[in-house]
């Protein structure tokens, strides 16, 4: 596997700081880190992005989740190991993420998420959904390639979302 070319975000300056920009103000909304992440795996999943699944699933353990909340979060309809605060983020995070494939994120949808979350946290939901999604079409249209790489762009739970830009990942032309 190689990569189509090095990571967008690494060729055009202030492209990485700008995509960081958006995730940090997403953890500042109030969201508990947790359902963040929940959400970024989930559009992840979607998309078909591995770093990005990569990256999170692992996040979710060092947060100390247990491996149930992790593994199942595709078939989150189903399992009983979600609050309904986070299945209201999960269904929210399913209609934006798909949106070609309605006629937009159904009223019943938003009204759930509203009914759980405030003002700020509803932005931040949105905020991080947007940022996830772009993060996954990066990942995915350039066929970046996930590996133990993604270790050195994982954050402590208390700092999720603040993370101190690392060294690069590999170059497309680079062996994993």
């Amino acid at each position: 596997m190689q990569a189509r070319m090095e990571n967008p975000v690494m060729v055009l300056p202030g492209a990485m700081e700008a995509m960081q920009a958006l995730g940090a103000a997403a953890h500042e909304s109030g969201v508990p880190v947790t359902t963040l992440l929940l959400v970024e795996v989930r559009a992840s999943q979607i998309n078909g992005c591995s770093v990005c699944l990569d990256m999170h699933t692992r996040e979710l353990k060092l947060a100390g989740e247990p491996d149930e909340r992790v593994l199942m979060v595709g078939g989150w309809r189903e399992a009983p190991y979600y609050t309904d605060a986070e299945r209201a983020a999960l269904d929210l995070t399913e209609a934006v993420t798909r949106l070609a494939d309605s006629a937009g994120v159904p009223d019943a949808v938003w009204d759930e998420a509203a009914r759980h979350y405030d003002k700020r946290q509803l932005a931040g939901l949105v905020m991080m959904i947007a940022a996830i999604n772009s993060w996954n079409r990066i990942n995915a249209s350039t066929r970046q390639i996930t590996g133990r790489w993604v270790e050195q762009w994982i954050s402590p739970p208390q700092t999720a979302g603040h993370r101190v830009q690392p060294a690069e990942p590999p170059r497309a032309d680079a062996r994993l």
